[in-house]
């Protein structure tokens, strides 16, 4: 396969027709944007069964930066359309393999720790109270999504206390007391 032909049936699975596939090839910020496309549009599909696909077909672009940015895009868009913590496991897991495509370790190591931080997001979402040493284990961009969500109120306390920066903690704190105001 060729990064043309790649780039090509990218665009064809995702019915995206107004794309310049050589100047997408020529191109790599004009190919990130078309990956961005593709994957929004991979990520509303109700079936996961070409992701896989989508996912090896992406890794194969020469310039890992822009593969891993859709990787991390697609990761980021599924968890939020899945249902629920096991399903995204699930997928997560059908997907590693891919992951070693990637040249760089720290590629792989980045996109597997947004998979874990997903993972505890939803756990979270689903109602799982996290222990501090659960939390520690979260990135700052994790703790920071959860203290800027909808968050219940004994994780943005646990987030206030614990949270991993400064920020974090008063971004939590101050979620927590705006909530109480509201109460009162």
């Amino acid at each position: 396969m060729t990064l043309r032909s790649d780039v090509a049936e990218l665009l064809d699975a995702a019915g995206i027709l107004d794309v310049d596939v050589d100047e997408a090839v020529a191109d790599e910020h004009v190919r990130s944007s078309a990956y961005r496309r593709i994957v929004s549009a991979a990520a509303s599909s109700r079936s996961r069964e070409r992701d896989r696909a989508t996912l090896a077909t992406i890794l194969r672009d020469p310039v890992e930066v822009v593969s891993k940015s859709a990787v991390v895009e697609l990761v980021d868009r599924v968890a939020m359309e899945v249902d629920g913590r096991e399903a995204f496991r699930q997928w997560t897991a059908e997907l590693l393999p891919e992951l070693d495509r990637f040249k760089a370790e720290g590629n792989r190591e980045f996109v597997r720790c947004r998979m874990h931080d997903w993972l505890f997001y939803l756990s979270v979402k689903e109602g799982h109270m996290p222990t501090s040493a659960e939390l520690a284990k979260a990135t700052r961009w994790m703790q920071r999504t959860l203290a800027e969500g909808a968050t219940p109120s004994a994780v943005l306390a646990l987030l206030a206390e614990s949270g991993s920066s400064r920020k974090i903690r008063n971004i939590a704190r101050n979620r927590a007391g705006s909530r109480k105001l509201r109460r009162q």
